[in-house]
């Protein structure tokens, strides 16, 4: 009998043993694990670090996550992508790569997700069959099951730094020079309008945790998110908002423009919406509109100048008002775009920081501040380029009222 067959058959085991009348605490399966293997004699003759496997692989089975315990407790791992019980792909430092473990069946890897969905109140299932969920430690988890996913249960884990990068860690990763962390720092702090574009994976999220590093501390902020993700530091009036799908016993569904409605009655002095992706982004808008500076939020996007076009086809989504209204709303209610991309050698970068000055002549009149010009690869690959200063800051108005120009 080979290793995964024991498994196996002890897990069976096991599960027979137990006492569902009552919470079992930890210590007492770790009991029933080791009588489990005591009592086979073949067991009993594993080395020590063989039978100490097994016995954390069985606990991991029956109490945590199954074989993807060990990969969201590794701290080098940014991405985890299940397709299906046999297939296992992870991001480690940008780089994917393929893992020779899978469930044991299906049935193992739907018992996981229904644990994950469960400890965040969550529901998943054939009627429902997409879900975003998180796990205790944070990481963001996207679930789509049968029939929309056509080869086995997917599943997508991103998970962030155990502790929150810092602006002087993006400096480090030649994310940004210190100058323009600097220049973003007073825009925060002088409660200027910021929304973060990007790609998938180039570090909108993460950028966004960095720049609230600025609000001032005093300040009463609340944070809007599908999925909580946004680790806000230091900040003491904080209030953490995050929406909830219906489910079967009659909770009816808490969208984010519900979430942003009912912000504007918490007496907020800033929203931070986590991610803006249809039509909520009209209710963002109307925060960004009605008083709420220094406001922030982050969406997909190729380039800065894209961003301002899907903010456009998300609030056309909400609302049937002339485009022109729309485009006009956008340019009063944002001051600033940083545009994020991830290049060729895996490296996330600023490319791109952009002023919004106004709206002319059916135009968005924007300002390129900052913009990332690639000098070529080094040795190793790596992308070598430095983000240039392209023109200075048209508007200066928050800056004065906050004793930050000049």
């Amino acid at each position: 009998m080979n290793y995964l067959e024991w498994k196996q058959r002890l897990r069976q085991e096991i599960l027979e043993r137990l006492d569902y009348g009552r919470e079992l605490e930890d210590e007492e399966v770790l009991e029933q694990i080791d009588r489990a293997i005591l009592q086979q004699e073949e067991l009993r003759r594993l080395p020590v670090d063989l039978s100490s496997r097994l016995r954390l692989d069985l606990f991991d089975s029956l109490r945590r996550l199954d074989i993807l315990q060990n990969l969201v407790e590794d701290a080098g791992i940014t991405e985890i992508m299940i397709n299906g019980p046999n297939h296992i792909f992870i991001e480690r430092e940008g780089h994917l790569s393929q893992l020779d473990t899978c469930f044991e069946s299906e049935e193992k890897l739907k018992d996981v997700i229904q644990q994950i969905v469960a400890g965040c109140n969550r529901v998943v299932n054939e009627a429902s069959p997409i879900v975003d969920a998180r796990l205790r430690n944070g990481a963001r988890v996207n679930v789509v099951l049968s029939p929309i996913a056509l080869n086995g249960p997917i599943v997508t884990i991103r998970r962030f730094p155990d502790k929150p990068i810092t602006m002087e860690g993006l400096i480090q990763k030649k994310s940004l020079p210190s100058q323009v962390a600097e220049f973003l720092k007073r825009l925060v702090t002088a409660r200027y309008n910021i929304f973060i574009s990007g790609g998938t994976g180039s570090g909108k999220t993460t950028f966004l945790n960095v720049l609230s590093g600025f609000i001032p501390k005093d300040e009463r902020i609340i944070t809007i998110e599908d999925s909580a993700e946004l680790q806000l530091q230091g900040i003491k009036n904080l209030v953490c908002l995050e929406t909830r799908n219906s489910n079967v016993e009659g909770c009816q569904e808490i969208t984010i423009r519900d979430l942003i409605k009912s912000s504007l009655r918490m007496r907020p002095d800033r929203i931070i919406v986590g991610e803006v992706r249809g039509a909520e982004a009209s209710d963002m808008l109307q925060c960004l509109n009605t008083g709420h500076e220094g406001s922030m939020s982050t969406g997909h996007a190729n380039s800065a100048g894209d961003m301002l076009l899907r903010l456009e086809n998300m609030i056309l989504m909400a609302m049937d008002i002339p485009l022109e209204a729309i485009r006009r709303q956008i340019a009063s209610g944002i001051d600033v775009i940083v545009h994020l991309g991830r290049l060729r050698d895996k490296s996330r970068r600023v490319l791109e920081i952009v002023e919004v000055t106004g709206y002319k002549e059916g135009q968005y009149v924007l300002n390129t501040l900052y913009q990332f010009e690639e000098e070529g690869e080094d040795a190793n690959g790596n992308v070598q380029g430095r983000l240039e200063e392209k023109a200075t800051l048209v508007q200066i108005r928050k800056l004065k009222a906050a004793g930050l120009a000049g």
